[in-house]
């Protein structure tokens, strides 16, 4: 049983690559909440949708985000009302958000209703939030605090980061399960994700830190910094203005308590003194999954690492 941790594009494509190497049934998959928001009356959950939709063969791979093909004549009509139209909602996707929000107001719980939207969509691994209580991920900018989504997607992530909390997370519990998979687990991977706003929140959640620090099973992380970028979305703000450096390095310091190996791209080859140094194992690999074949090379390659640390 492998537990794969992480939230939005760099944690699916590897997750894709991952149920292409196995078996997905062999997979759990702890997904970042803090990015849940409700807008129009409607809880969206920009993470999950995200893994659920990619693992189902849905998501849109040239946006990153969304279905493929979908449609946004809802979204158009709820402009010409006057209603807040930055977020993207798709047609279909639309469809999941009232799905969800119904039957949460049915009682059900989010990984209770998570779990019957993947099954819905023909998702063989499981997924399970992180928690079932709300946690709200919230930038302090030069302009005040922000939600994620809302610096994200309605203001550009223009605004430079000044500090990121997570309302609510200490009043949270882990979500039924989690803490049980990864007590089971054979291997558990930290996804190539933002490591402040996608894993950070998982880590936050009281008791997850601590399973991920007991667990026999080997842990190995996957650096979403090549080069001294990030491949997707705003990490490099967020390492930059937490007061970090831009790098691989920068991350595996914010994991170094939790790991037995920490792999990196090939051309950050010369920072593995530095990592190992740390204390921590790395490794260098092609981190780049620009195609299917890139995204199944890495996770066998990561999947064989996770092999060889297990205790015999």
């Amino acid at each position: 049983m492998i537990v794969a941790l992480g939230g939005g594009i760099g944690a699916s494509k590897l997750l894709l690559g991952v149920c292409q190497a196995i078996d997905p049934a062999e997979l759990t998959v702890i997904v970042n909440t803090g990015d849940d928001f409700v807008l129009h009356g409607l809880t969206i959950c920009p993470d999950l949708d995200t893994v659920v939709y990619t693992l189902a063969g849905l998501a849109d791979q040239e946006r990153g985000w969304g279905i493929e093909n979908d449609t946004f004549n809802a979204l158009s009509w709820l402009a010409r009302y006057g209603r807040e139209a930055w977020f993207n909602l798709g047609d279909r996707d639309l469809a999941t958000h009232v799905h969800r929000t119904a039957l949460l107001r049915q009682r059900l719980t989010l990984t209770e209703v998570t779990d019957l939207i993947r099954r819905s969509l023909g998702v063989r691994a499981r997924i399970l939030p992180m928690t079932n209580e709300p946690v709200s991920t919230i930038v302090l900018t030069d302009e005040g605090p922000r939600p994620f989504q809302e610096y994200l997607v309605r203001d550009g992530a223009r605004h430079a980061v000044r500090a990121v909390s997570f309302e609510g997370v200490k009043r949270s519990r882990p979500a039924p399960s989690v803490l049980e998979a990864i007590e089971a687990a054979d291997g558990i991977i930290l996804c190539p994700s933002n490591p402040v706003i996608s894993v950070g929140p998982i880590l936050a959640v009281p008791g997850i830190r601590d399973a991920l620090r007991a667990t026999v099973a080997p842990v190995v992380a996957i650096s979403p910094v090549v080069g001294g970028r990030s491949l997707k979305g705003p990490t490099d703000k967020f390492l930059a203005g937490l007061g970090y450096e831009v790098s691989a390095l920068s991350v595996a310091r914010l994991y170094q308590d939790l790991l037995d190996l920490f792999i990196v791209d090939r051309l950050d080859v010369e920072l593995l003194p530095a990592i190992e140094a740390l204390p921590v194992k790395a490794r260098t690999a092609e981190t780049v999954m620009d195609n299917l074949e890139r995204k199944i090379s890495l996770a066998k390659e990561t999947l064989s690492w996770l092999a060889s640390l297990r205790p015999e």
